[in-house]
């Protein structure tokens, strides 16, 4: 077994903060009177202290921001927003800040200013005060927490595999445990925890660091809040740069978020089957690339008929979707692709590699809180089992790697509280200053989503794709070229004439 990285567990770690995978998606417009209101009043001052934790930048300094829990009612409950930041290297040169916006929901970027900062350019470095946070609800900002049993927080719960035979029942009971795990917290915070209201939250942080106007760096669902914040406050964005896009689109009646797994898996499965039958892989599975897929489906059908004993692991059997599951996390990065491979092999033999390693229940638990609060209060969920069996069914014959869960049944199947706002629509109107970052097969959220986010933005934005496969283009699985343009939009501006491939 080869050693696990730091960078390897961050990514495994990151799966279960995105357990929605490519996440929810952006909802309304709102009047231009509601957008003013959410930073009415004067600019809160931070105080900025020494950070929490190890393995930070010396630099990075930490504060709390206090913002009302429901944006409707101002005056009313505050909640705190925990914020990082490692100021401008050469303030001579400092253009203002850029906002590193997380994926999730559920995670968060209070590291990001030290880990992510550490790989940008020094112009860039020069250029901005880097700023980290964790959106509302998500722990160390005034958190949330729905009881969930432990048996639910595996990632084959909190994602919607059906039964070996397709049934989505047993989803429709997990939904509602979940669901009223939720309700009995008795948490006011979870019916106010949405993409637009972590927008808001963006335009009071943007107004406490003292900037005019805010750049971002949004990645994963950070795109969608990241494009929440240009429909809701366009005036107030300087550059923009969206990195690893999701659809446009969050309420179709596929819930689009989750469905782009269908796409994502078609997309990367061929890359895998090519690394998984080259000579000289000491984890080949296969002679040619042809045959690893259906030796693949083969097996989780196997195991969805035979399941191996896994003491320690969540649930504690290798069963089919649980060899999915894993396929869906090594796909997010290339070095991950050992993972999957290794545990085909064990299984092929009756055999399981050692236990992965979760974080505490505790910590799931805000996450799955979190990211059942966002998708279930952007845009409601039909509440039908006939529908979801309906959609499952016809995904399973379509897209057979993922046996059905992208149409299938999350928690918001049976979440009690309706959304309070309408959706947001994703516009081309506003100012260009918006710059796509996309590789062409990523697993969480595929080219063909980002594409329809482009032609949503229409003049404001361009597209850079890159002809990569993994989650998170700038400076992680894109390249060389893309991570130039990127870099050069935020140092000087600059966007290529038109969209570009980079190879």
């Amino acid at each position: 077994m080869q050693q696990t990285t730091r960078a390897q567990q961050t990514r495994r770690n990151a799966a279960y903060v995105t357990f929605v995978a490519a996440s929810a998606a952006v909802a309304g417009l709102l009047t231009p009177l509601a957008a003013d209101a959410a930073s009415s009043g004067p600019a809160p001052s931070l105080t900025w202290t020494a950070c929490e934790g190890g393995g930070l930048d010396p630099r990075q300094q930490c504060a709390t921001l206090s913002v009302p829990m429901d944006y409707a009612d101002p005056g009313g409950p505050k909640i705190d927003i925990a914020l990082s930041r490692i100021p401008s290297e050469k303030p001579s040169a400092r253009r203002g800040a850029l906002l590193m916006i997380p994926g999730g929901p559920g995670g968060d970027s209070l590291a990001d200013p030290s880990r992510k900062g550490g790989k940008l350019p020094r112009p860039v470095r020069e250029a901005y005060d880097l700023i980290g946070f964790a959106p509302r609800g998500n722990a160390p900002s005034t958190p949330v927490s729905c009881a969930i049993d432990h048996s639910d927080l595996s990632l084959t719960k909190l994602r919607p595999w059906p039964a070996p035979d397709g049934s989505v029942a047993r989803n429709m009971a997990t939904a509602r445990r979940l669901s009223d795990a939720c309700a009995r917290s008795g948490d006011p915070l979870l019916r106010h925890i949405s993409t637009k209201n972590n927008a808001r939250d963006i335009d009071r942080i943007r107004a406490a660091l003292g900037e005019r106007k805010l750049s971002a760096w949004g990645v994963s669902y950070g795109t969608y809040i990241a494009d929440a914040y240009l429909q809701l406050f366009p005036k107030r964005t300087d550059r923009v740069v969206l990195d690893s896009n999701d659809h446009p689109d969050p309420v179709r009646a596929e819930r689009a978020w989750l469905a782009a797994f269908e796409a994502g898996v078609e997309d990367t499965f061929p890359d895998f089957a090519a690394w998984a039958s080259r000579p000289g892989n000491p984890y080949r599975l296969a002679g040619t690339a042809a045959e690893v897929r259906p030796l693949f489906l083969r097996l989780a059908a196997r195991l969805d008929r035979e399941p191996i004993p896994w003491p320690g692991a969540n649930p504690e059997e290798l069963n089919g979707n649980v060899l999915r599951q894993t396929m869906l996390d090594s796909f997010y990065d290339p070095e991950d692709y050992p993972v999957l491979a290794k545990l085909i092999l064990a299984a092929r033999k009756g055999t399981v590699p050692p236990a992965p390693q979760a974080p505490p229940d505790s910590v799931l638990r805000n996450y799955a809180a979190v990211g059942a609060a966002t998708i279930c209060n952007d845009a409601a969920w039909p509440h039908s089992a006939e529908a979801y069996q309906k959609d499952v069914d016809a995904s399973r014959v379509t897209y057979p790697l993922t046996a059905g869960m992208p149409r299938n049944a999350m928690v918001c199947a049976a979440w009690p509280w309706q959304p309070q706002e309408p959706p947001v629509r994703v516009t081309d109107r506003g100012p260009s200053n918006i710059l796509l970052v996309q590789n062409e097969r990523d697993v969480a959220t595929p080219l063909s989503g980002a594409v329809k986010l482009r032609e949503a933005l229409g003049r404001r934005a361009v597209m850079v794709t890159n002809g990569s496969t993994g989650h998170g283009a700038y400076l992680d699985n894109g390249t060389a070229c893309g991570d130039r343009l990127v870099s050069r939009f935020l140092t000087t501006g600059e966007r290529p004439a038109q969209d570009i491939h980079c190879r």
